[in-house]
């Protein structure tokens, strides 16, 4: 009987077990867990003492020059000494796998594990520590170039645009909010400011703090070609959302920004960015949300898009009015 094709698939724990026994100098002993799905499906692997951790990409999300140039931007930070989680090779030397899943080759990396823990309410120092972990990154990766997409004004904002368009109505009050905000960014100097390669997703779920306040960061799957503000702006913006009472928000983005400047300058008016860099990236991430549609489609509807889209409304109104005061 021949199987009906899928989108996409989960791949076995126990044939993957299997496959990262063969391929990888890792003893007998290792274990293979999935983690979770998502844009990309994770898998924890333990090696006795030592953990690892497998990416599997969903299919024809990543082409194989977009990995081969993550890749090579992360053992380019690893190289420099940088606080990332970098990728493995295998017995052969290759850092990317080909797996053939129902739905066609799916790539897969195994990437060394960052330790440490998850730590969603943060301390003064903690902030001070990420931003000047950013900072490092940034000194390295300012002007240069990989082969991905280019985090432009089209990438941003117009293309989300188009993707949550063919989801929602355009006279929807959020739809115009969005080409309205999007406008506004696109008067400003954003996209004249400082340009190299960017993370584009660093929050606390994509970084590590252990007992010494060290910060490790990982999940570059985004990375790319764009304003290094992005990266800072898209922090705040996390941060922002965390911090219910805006004191601390003040204090923990102010740490965050002065630890930053300890490893690169930040000027006053790459400072006025910051709220634009924020909402632009949040706005690409509704666009992602609406190309995969398949990983989303549990809370992609007009209810998510006004509490999404009214995030952004807040954050920016916070920053106007906090301006206004000045």
């Amino acid at each position: 009987m021949t199987s009906f094709p899928v989108i996409a698939s989960t791949l076995s724990e126990v044939a993957l077990e299997k496959f990262i026994k063969e391929k990888y100098h890792l003893t007998k002993n290792l274990h293979c867990k999935l983690f979770r799905t998502g844009v990309n499906h994770t898998y924890f692997i333990s090696d006795n003492e030592i953990q690892f951790v497998f990416r599997v990409y969903c299919y024809e999300w990543r082409t194989k020059i977009e990995i081969e140039e993550e890749l090579k931007l992360l053992n380019l930070l690893k190289d420099n000494s940088l606080p990332i989680s970098y990728p493995i090779s295998d017995i052969n030397g290759n850092f990317i796998q080909e797996i053939n899943a129902p739905e066609g080759i799916r790539y897969a990396v195994l990437f060394s594990f960052a330790k440490g823990e998850k730590m969603r309410f943060m301390t003064n120092e903690t902030c001070f520590a990420i931003g000047a972990t950013i900072g490092k990154i940034h000194n390295v990766t300012a002007d240069e170039k990989i082969d991905r997409v280019n985090y432009t004004s089209d990438a941003l904002l117009n293309k989300p645009y188009d993707l949550l368009s063919s989801f929602f109505s355009e006279e929807l009050s959020e739809m115009k909010y969005i080409k309205q905000i999007s406008k506004q960014i696109k008067e400003s100097n954003l996209f004249a400011s400082q340009k190299g390669i960017v993370h584009l997703d660093i929050w606390y779920d994509n970084l590590s703090v252990n007992k010494d306040n060290q910060i490790t960061i990982f999940d570059f799957d985004n990375c790319g070609n764009g304003y290094l503000i992005l990266d800072i702006g898209y922090f705040c913006k996390q941060l922002f959302f965390i911090e219910s009472d805006k004191n601390e928000y003040e204090m923990k983005v102010k740490s965050f920004l002065n630890g930053y400047k300890k490893e690169r300058n930040l000027s006053d008016e790459e400072l006025t960015l910051i709220p634009g860099a924020g909402a632009s990236i949040f706005i690409f991430y509704l666009g992602v949300q609406a190309q995969r549609f398949d990983w989303s489609n549990i809370f992609f509807t007009e209810n998510y898009l006004k509490m999404f889209v009214g995030r952004i409304q807040n954050w920016m109104d916070y920053y106007e009015a906090k301006n206004s005061n000045v």
